[in-house]
């Protein structure tokens, strides 16, 4: 299901161009304060994944609600 949301997530991403350097910027609407700018398309993509991977791990480990992707909800669950 992890894999499947991250997939999903990445699928909505989007990238530009910047006029002042030619990089690429590349960000996923609803997750606020995901995204990465790097030199290539792919890198800008691998950046963003980590840091989509990275923001996910932050809110789980916080109990912090995440965005619904493509009727996909991660629920967090307490265990003992």
């Amino acid at each position: 299901m992890l894999l499947k949301y991250l997939q999903a997530a990445m699928h909505q991403a989007h990238y530009e161009i910047l006029a002042d350097d030619q990089s690429y910027y590349g960000e996923i609407p609803g997750f606020a304060g995901v995204y990465a700018n790097a030199d290539t398309l792919e890198a800008c993509r691998d950046e963003l994944e980590e840091v989509l991977e990275e923001w996910l791990f932050f809110r789980i480990s916080h109990h912090l609600p995440l965005p619904i992707i493509n009727d996909m909800e991660l629920k967090i669950k307490d265990v003992a």
